[in-house]
């Protein structure tokens, strides 16, 4: 078929139903993680706001480790380190899945996600720069704080305020953020690597192929691959980068499909999905509260402490970045795509649909405290100031997205109902809609 009479190929489109099926079921273990990372952020902001201040900063600042393996860290860093590399472990794992069985190894529907995620980190990077342009004392290292969609926090939003919304949706979100945290992952490995030590970093090649080799004879024993991915991780953190890039190329080597040469995807499952079944629970359960926990303390002092923190152009550019520097960069990007490719929006959506989900992806919660954090060092002046930015513009991004989907929500179920209306024969007209539930 020649391109001129290929049929458009539509953005946001439903996808196969195994795909909508392991999305639907993907939200309801991501909605419990959000609550409980939730519950960590109250629980630390309160705690660090009480009385009991002292206490909070004395658990979050004691060292334990082998001092011998420069391994003596804070338990702060070691939930950043250490704990948030088991989630991008499983970022990976759902990334190179997504790519290789999933709906998205067809490059036209790989595209957009992909493109948004890009448009969506750049335009919030640049909204920030601008904003500090001539703020000084190095202000500018963090301009990749705002850049950082939070996978758990958005994708339960979206659980509680869109039961109706087109799966669709959903999907585009959870790929989009997925793609958001391995660009994110690739900032920290190429931007914030503040001392490089190679030899270090070739060292942790060789317990990564020999993991690599075991997980590809489909060896499961976590005895053999636990120590080879602690051993891996111990020395990519001695090599200056940060430790979380060695959950990243851990859950690459892990095959996604049984065999390649027995059929591709239809070959079977690998072992992606065994790990990702018994390891997400963890992450989303124990790694991300933990780590939000010990990061997002914040003593804010009241509402003049607010305004203080807010005063601050890093925290203005980090809330301007999230804000309207996400809902600019993804919604500007599906847009361009949409007018300047073969691309179309499903017929089941709207733009303003896209607009509620651009608005949503301005939650940047996890991935961007941990940027704070290298960016202008733990304990540093700006610290709290970076904390507040995130909160606030999380917050902001999450209520202004709840209501434009809310709204949304109220639209699909009522055209659902319709829809079950004349399913029951009573002779209502049928109301077209792709991508409703029960459409």
């Amino acid at each position: 078929m020649s391109a001129a009479h290929r049929p458009w190929s539509p953005l946001f489109s439903p996808g196969s139903w195994p795909e909508a099926s392991r999305v639907t079921a993907l939200l309801r273990r991501e909605t419990v993680g959000g609550g409980l990372l939730l519950i960590a952020t109250v629980l630390a902001l309160v705690w660090a706001n009480s009385p009991w201040s002292p206490a909070y900063e004395g658990l979050r600042d004691a060292t334990v480790g082998p001092r011998s393996l420069h391994l003596d860290l804070t338990l702060g860093t070691w939930a950043g380190d250490g704990l948030l590399a088991v989630f991008f472990f499983v970022a990976g794992l759902e990334l190179k899945r997504e790519f290789v069985a999933g709906d998205l190894r067809d490059p036209r529907r790989a595209a957009l996600p992909v493109v948004a995620a890009v448009g969506g980190m750049a335009v919030p990077a640049l909204l920030f720069s601008l904003v500090n342009l001539r703020t000084g004392d190095g202000a500018l290292a963090g301009w990749a704080i705002p850049t950082a969609t939070d996978i758990a926090f958005a994708l339960a939003v979206l659980a509680v305020v869109g039961t109706h919304l087109p799966v669709a949706l959903r999907t585009f979100l959870l790929t989009l953020a997925v793609v958001d945290d391995l660009l994110a992952i690739t900032v920290i490995a190429l931007f914030y690597t503040r001392e490089l030590h190679p030899l270090f970093l070739l060292a942790a090649l060789a317990p990564l192929v020999v993991f690599g080799l075991l997980v590809q004879r489909r060896v499961r024993s976590v005895w053999l691959l636990a120590p080879l991915a602690l051993l891996t991780w111990g020395l990519v953190h001695a090599s200056g980068v940060h430790a979380t890039v060695a959950g990243v190329l851990l859950a690459f080597t892990v095959p996604v499909v049984r065999s390649a040469a027995a059929g591709g995807p239809d070959a079977g499952p690998g072992l992606a999905e065994h790990f990702e079944h018994r390891i997400r629970p963890l992450s989303a359960g124990v790694a991300v509260p933990v780590f939000a926990f010990f990061a997002a303390g914040v003593t804010v002092g009241g509402f003049s402490g607010l305004v203080s923190s807010l005063s601050d152009r890093v925290a203005l550019g980090i809330v301007a970045g999230l804000v309207l520097g996400k809902t600019v960069g993804v919604l500007g990007s599906t847009y361009l795509m949409a007018r300047f490719t073969r691309a179309r929006l499903d017929s089941g959506l709207r733009w303003v649909d896209v607009t509620g989900l651009s608005v949503l992806a301005g939650i940047g919660f996890t991935v961007s405290l941990l940027i704070g954090e290298l960016a202008y060092g733990t304990g540093s002046a700006r610290e709290d100031h970076v904390k507040v930015g995130v909160l606030c513009g999380s917050v902001v991004a999450a209520l202004l997205a709840s209501v434009i989907l809310r709204l949304r929500n109220r639209t699909y179920r009522r055209l659902a109902e319709v829809e079950q209306r004349d399913a029951d024969g009573d002779g209502i007209p049928d109301v077209h809609q792709t991508g409703i539930p029960g459409a």
